[in-house]
């Protein structure tokens, strides 16, 4: 099965384009959500986000537990869509995790998973350099997960201005 990375910045375009690759793939959909309501305008983005899938999509909310996450909806799923993997490293920042054996675990969810899987994750490094300690880490960390992640995936796109641009 294919496995894809979408990378791109905010507002790039490319949980459009993820979704649009994993909607191409016939039967039900699982979008695993990574961000949590943590305020109104959180909220707001992701009823939009609810709106904007039609109804071959089921949801599945992994704010940490993403592999377990992965695993389910390749049971329940004929493609599966990860939106967004920044969001998760967040999640796990803010609860202490052990961050490497989470990277090591995706990578393996992904390289596992039976069914054609798309992964969205924000590119953070092309802009200034944090002014906090950690802003840093979380740059770095980003860094580091895209890299892994790309490298385990069959196919990595980065997206700019709505247009998808082949990595790999």
């Amino acid at each position: 099965m294919t496995s894809t990375l979408v990378l791109g910045g905010a507002r790039s375009g490319k949980s459009r384009h993820a979704q649009a690759l994993a909607e191409a793939v016939p039967g039900r959909l699982a979008y695993i959500a990574t961000a949590q309501a943590l305020d109104d305008e959180m909220e707001a983005r992701i009823a939009r986000h609810r709106e904007d899938r039609s109804p071959r999509w089921m949801t599945l909310e992994a704010p940490v537990q993403l592999v377990e996450g992965i695993g389910k909806a390749a049971r329940e799923a004929d493609a599966v869509l990860v939106d967004c993997l920044t969001l998760w490293l967040s999640n796990l920042m803010l609860a202490d995790a052990a961050l490497q054996i989470h990277f090591d675990g995706l990578c393996r969810a992904i390289a596992a998973c039976p069914k054609p899987l798309v992964l969205v994750a924000n590119e953070v490094g092309l802009g200034i350099v944090p002014d906090t300690p950690l802003g840093r880490r979380f740059r770095d960390e980003a860094g580091r997960l895209n890299q892994q992640v790309a490298a385990t995936v069959e196919r990595a796109v980065f997206v700019a201005a709505g247009l998808p641009l082949t990595l790999k």
